[in-house]
Parts: structure tokens; C-alpha cells; sequence
């Protein structure tokens, strides 16, 4: 099965835009999009509309956006270091937030990176496409998976 980037993003153009810099990157991964932090959380977890999903294939990265409805990024971020079972996943916050409290508490809630989304399409791509190259063929990852120990 094909690695899956999970994007954890509410607004529709920056989805958009993010997706079509993946693509003119050749990033041929799947991306799995959710627009919510309740929703990234099930998907992550095989819970609600995901239950069905085979929970042992995680995504090699998640790309996470800060100010979600339902539940926040932060708050998933959390969630996400503190299950064994994701405890390990690379998490990049891709946020328009360029607030020193939210940079401070991404990284000492376990993020692996910080992005601020640039303005222009074209520093926009090319951000995403260093992170696709980076997370996807660059980055090793622990035995076993990318979010558990082998």
C-alpha cells in the first residue's frame, strides 16, 4: 500500500494550493484530508467514519494545521504524542500562525517542525515540496513503522 500524508487542513484554498504543490512536486503519495481536528483524530485512531480503516497502516507524515474547528491542532498534537501507537509519527504544523506562543507550544508539544505558510503561491509550493522531499524520502524513520517501534 502507498504511503499516505495525512493534511489536517480546514481551509478549502489552502488545501487546495497545498495539494496542487504536492502534485507539481511528483509527490505520488495518497493525501488523506481532513478538514477538522475530531476528524484527523479518528482517522489517526480507526474510530467514527474511519473504523474500517486498517489502524496499523499509519501516515508518514501529518501535515497539521493550528486553528481547527472542533478540536485545535495543538490539542490533536497532544493526543498524538501521548498513544503509543503514534506516539513516533513526524507531525509538521503548516499554520499561518506566525505567533512566538504558538511556534513555543508546536515544538513543546512534540512537533517535528514548524512552517508558516507563505503568502505566494510560489514560496508556498516550494515549502511543501522541501517537506514532501524531506518527511517522504529523506527522513528515516524507526523500525516497525513510522509511528511504533519494531
Amino acid at each position: 500500500m502507498q504511503p499516505v500524508i495525512l493534511l489536517v487542513e480546514d481551509n478549502a484554498s489552502d488545501e487546495a494550493l497545498t495539494l496542487r504543490a504536492l502534485k507539481r512536486s511528483n509527490v505520488a503519495n495518497r493525501v488523506v484530508v481532513v478538514r477538522d481536528g475530531a476528524e484527523a483524530l479518528d482517522y489517526l485512531f480507526a474510530k467514527g467514519a474511519y473504523s474500517e480503516r486498517d489502524a496499523g497502516e499509519t501516515p508518514r507524515v501529518v501535515m497539521l494545521d493550528l486553528n481547527l474547528p472542533k478540536i485545535g491542532g495543538l490539542d490533536v498534537l497532544r493526543a498524538i504524542r501521548a498513544d503509543e501507537r503514534t506516539r513516533l509519527l513526524p507531525v509538521v504544523i503548516l499554520t499561518s500562525s506566525e505567533e512566538d506562543q504558538d511556534l513555543v507550544a508546536g515544538y513543546a508539544g512534540g512537533a517535528n517542525s514548524y512552517v508558516v505558510k507563505p503568502v505566494d503561491f510560489t514560496e508556498f509550493a516550494d515549502a511543501v515540496r522541501q517537506l514532501g522531499m524531506y518527511w517522504l524520502l529523506v527522513n528515516r524513520r524507526p523500525p516497525g513503522g513510522p509511528g511504533q517501534l519494531g
